[in-house]
């Protein structure tokens, strides 16, 4: 050791000439320990272990040939880590509890009016373009004009706004044509449809969806054939399945769940808004033709994927999918968990309380389905004379009516949510007996249920006076206040609906569950193609004191009736199944 390499500080003395004492007195230590070693290492024995020791590292020891890393920059970085906090919320073998919630489904602070009409907006007008597109072909049939007239003049205008007159189709195709067509491809995207908007931008699917249906409804006005009407429908169906789960997965992920029913039900109202625009058709059908009528929704379909395309949030943080994120799904694969999809799909059937919601959710698409496919019929059968004012009538208790009920259902369920919620802090001292039986039976999660329980008992009357008026000077005016009764007290389930399945899969899952609940009504679209097959069955052996009117009527008013009874009855029991999973089908 040369202690003069060794730098000094200022002012100390050098020892360039002779080493210092504590030097001297290092060497001598490091002497006395190192010198039995160095006599060991010498002897032959002590070679040969030396050499046997280091021919062990050298042979045995293991190589790491990983590469390194690469480098990822910051938005990659952020999605990587949201994916591990996907896959720590996948519950382990041996657990069966509910979904664990990722980071995002952390509470966030009480969503305003404002930010809420921001995101939903843009949304709402796709929608209401969606239900329109859908929606319109009821209103552009009529099977109270007889085809087979003599004057050719009545042909040609029936021709001219009824498109089952133009293109020779009955009731039973009719009901295939507006339900069960619409439905094959729609039930078959909805699944892939919900997993896709928990992956990948939302905006893209949105907007593309939004322009394939577009498409889909010019072709209609331009189809020469019920089968190309019918092509031009099943595509449609298709194109709408990816339109819902991807908003109401950016509904959950963007507004706090204390508003979360409320800015479900200003989203759903877009079937009311839809649906009456739709009646309106009617008058411009009258003017412009069936053929118009369609050309003219899907120029409104245009305008919608612009004005939506400019402002909707961007969700760029989605566009790209992490080559290490496949291979972590690649890896889950070969510990034996099923697909991405069916492994979602499976856990989230997996909870009691979900399977009895879209049970419920089932009858309820149901009912309405038959109303909005077979109202218009009945109403132009039975009330002939007043078409027109159908209508504008008709729209009005669509617009209006559904929308106020669904937004005030919503409303109140979020009101009712965070008043158990409260409650069930504060204690019940202070509290009364409905009070105390409504905290032991609801938490603030079921309690919003009430809602949908209580419009599906309070539809089963006004729907069935609906339909069956009388034959009076005043029935057309009584039938059409019932129905207006009937959508005030009926629409208010979809938003409180929506928000309890939400909170019940979390926030990770809600793409899939909002497919499965897309997948419950396209099942519901079975409803309205039984009802046509039974009415063109009645109608071919229909006795001469019996008109189509009587048939259609109590049809509708048992079918629709007996709908409302099963849902209010799942609703309920979904109140008391448990909110935790049951361990997953073929999972060891």
């Amino acid at each position: 050791m040369d202690c003069r390499r060794r730098p000094h500080p200022k002012g100390a003395a050098s020892c360039s000439v002779q080493p210092s004492m504590k030097c001297i007195v290092s060497l001598i230590v490091i002497n006395i320990f190192a010198l039995p070693h160095a006599t060991a290492f010498l002897s032959p024995a002590g070679q040969a272990r030396h050499s046997l020791s280091t021919r062990t590292i050298t042979e045995f020891k293991p190589v790491n040939t990983r590469p390194k890393p690469p480098r990822f920059s910051h938005q990659q970085h952020e999605r990587s880590q949201r994916r591990r906090w996907r896959l720590q919320a996948q519950p382990s073998d041996n657990d069966t509890s509910s979904p664990a919630l990722s980071p995002s489904s952390k509470s966030k602070p009480t969503s305003s009016l404002k930010e809420i009409l921001i995101l939903v907006f843009p949304l709402l007008l796709v929608y209401i373009s969606n239900q329109w597109s859908r929606a319109s072909i009821y209103y552009l049939v009529d099977f109270a004009t007889d085809a087979a007239t003599n004057d050719p003049a009545s042909k040609a205008v029936s021709a001219y706004e009824a498109m089952n007159i133009d293109l020779q189709f009955t009731q039973s195709q009719y009901g295939v044509l507006a339900s069960t067509a619409f439905t094959v491809l729609f039930a078959l995207s909805s699944l892939i449809a919900g997993n896709l908007a928990d992956k990948y931008n939302r905006k893209v699917l949105t907007l593309a969806s939004c322009a394939i249906w577009t498409v889909a409804t010019i072709t209609q006005g331009q189809a020469q054939s019920y089968d190309q009407v019918l092509a031009a429908r099943i595509i449609m169906g298709g194109a709408c399945a990816f339109c819902v789960p991807a908003a109401y997965s950016l509904i959950a992920e963007k507004i706090s769940k204390d508003k979360a029913a409320l800015a479900n039900s200003i989203y759903g109202s877009g079937v009311y808004l839809g649906g009456g625009l739709a009646s309106l058709s009617i008058l411009l059908d009258e003017n412009t033709g069936w053929r118009d009528t369609l050309e003219v929704i899907g120029l409104f379909g245009v305008l919608s994927v612009v004005v939506s395309g400019l402002l909707l949030p961007s969700d760029g943080d989605r566009d790209v999918k992490l080559e290490t994120e496949g291979a972590l799904d690649l890896e889950l694969d070969k510990k034996g968990n099923s697909p991405a999809m069916i492994g979602d799909t499976l856990q989230i059937l997996s909870i009691p309380r979900v399977r009895y919601l879209f049970l419920a959710s089932l009858f309820r698409f149901s009912s309405g389905l038959m109303i909005g496919v077979w109202k218009a019929p009945y109403f132009k059968e039975a009330f002939a004379d007043d078409a027109a004012t159908f209508a504008v009538l008709n729209a009005f208790v669509v617009g209006l009516m559904g929308l106020s009920s669904g937004i005030v259902g919503g409303y109140i369920a979020d009101w009712v949510g965070g008043w158990i919620s409260e409650a069930k802090k504060q204690g019940n001292d202070s509290a009364s007996s409905i009070s105390l039986a409504l905290q032991n039976i609801f938490d603030e999660k079921t309690v919003r249920l009430l809602i949908p329980i209580v419009g599906s008992i309070l539809a089963i009357p006004t729907w069935y006076l609906t339909t069956h008026t009388g034959k009076g000077d005043n029935a057309f005016q009584f039938a059409m206040f019932w129905l207006s009764l009937e959508y005030l007290v009926a629409e208010c389930w979809f938003g409180p609906t929506i928000a309890v399945l939400q909170t019940s899969v979390g926030t990770s899952k809600t793409g899939t569950a909002q497919g499965i609940f897309v997948l419950t009504g396209a099942v519901g679209n079975v409803a309205p193609t039984i009802l046509g097959l039974l009415y063109g069955n009645q109608v071919a052996n229909l006795p001469s004191t019996t008109s189509s009117n009587e048939v259609l009527a109590d049809l509708l008013g048992w079918g629709v009736c007996a709908g409302y009874f099963l849902s209010a009855i799942f609703f309920a029991v979904s109140v008391f199944a448990s909110g935790e999973s049951d361990a997953i089908p073929g999972k060891k």
